[in-house]
């Protein structure tokens, strides 16, 4: 039982993520007041509602940080969400969603090949092929359009950079999960404040900054029931999943997604989709329930 948890906690998140995706399909009236706000500013307040409620869950714990915790995460929070957020954002007018969407498949695979270098030297065996299996399930579902305009090739290295920033600072984040330990709710609370001043920051550079109003709090209860337990898991997993396995979120969210989109609104889905779906379900169960080598445990203990 105690060995999967992990994976459950994972399915959790994927799951959540999922929803957030679906959210503007299923319910999209009550979210028209956050999105009409810029996007960087609705991101930077969500994470500083996230930090205000990890720091008070934290508080209630008496959860404290070292020196050494609390630096690793805040640099988590500016790898993790917000230097991705902030390109991503840059993309987006090149770029289409679904690409973007489909680029970040490639998270698990260069999570895959950096783990040994940021995280433990011997972590990560085996866990290149699925990643690439997943991968090219994701390709089979989400078109990659690329152009050669110029700005269309800088929008397309900004969004590998994202890609390489998440795959890096989850690498990092696990080892640093381990190397100082912290309470979850303390940790994510510090990566959640940083990702809300860097964004914030960002902000201040857009003209079309609004300030927030009540029709917002469709959106702060969303922030609260599903964004919150998301970022409690995800720094949860850290002491016991190794970053190639957390980052098969990026894989588990869209397929999740897909898989309700189909079952909700039956749309025509062509053999190549299925084909893509079963891939990206292949490759995922291949790397979370491989067998794991002695050098390689999915809690990562220290040597």
């Amino acid at each position: 039982m105690k060995q999967t948890r992990p994976l459950l906690a994972l399915a959790a998140l994927s799951a959540l993520a999922a929803l957030g995706s679906l959210r503007g399909d299923l319910w999209p009236g009550p979210f028209r007041a956050a999105e009409a706000l810029p996007a960087l500013e609705r991101q930077a307040l969500a994470w500083a509602e996230l930090a205000f409620c990890a720091a008070a869950l934290a508080l209630v714990l008496r959860q404290r940080l070292s020196r050494a915790a609390w630096s690793q995460s805040a640099l988590a929070g500016l790898g993790l969400f917000a230097a991705p957020a902030l390109l991503a954002q840059l993309a987006s007018p090149y770029i289409p969603q679904l690409t973007r969407v489909a680029l970040f498949g490639l998270v698990p695979v260069l999570a895959a090949v950096l783990q040994p270098y940021l995280g433990e030297a011997d972590s990560g065996r085996g866990a290149l092929g699925p990643a690439l299996v997943a991968m090219a399930g994701m390709l089979c579902i989400f078109p990659v359009d690329l152009s050669s305009s110029p700005a269309d090739a800088l929008a397309f290295a900004a969004m590998l950079l994202a890609v390489a920033c998440l795959a890096a600072a989850n690498c990092r984040a696990v080892w640093a999960a381990h190397a100082h330990g912290g309470g979850v709710a303390a940790r994510a609370a510090v990566a959640a404040l940083t990702a809300a001043v860097a964004l914030g920051i960002s902000c201040v550079f857009d003209a079309r900054v609004a300030l927030p109003s009540p029709a917002l709090l469709p959106t702060a209860l969303w922030v609260l029931v599903v964004d919150l337990p998301a970022l409690l898991l995800l720094f949860w997993l850290m002491r016991r999943m190794t970053a190639a396995r957390m980052t098969l979120r990026f894989v588990l969210g869209p397929l999740i997604a897909s898989l309700a989109g189909v079952a909700l609104f039956a749309p025509a889905v062509s053999a190549r989709a299925w084909l893509g779906l079963a891939l990206m379900a292949a490759g995922s169960a291949w790397m979370l329930l491989q067998r794991d080598s002695p050098e390689d445990s999915t809690t990562l203990s220290l040597r």
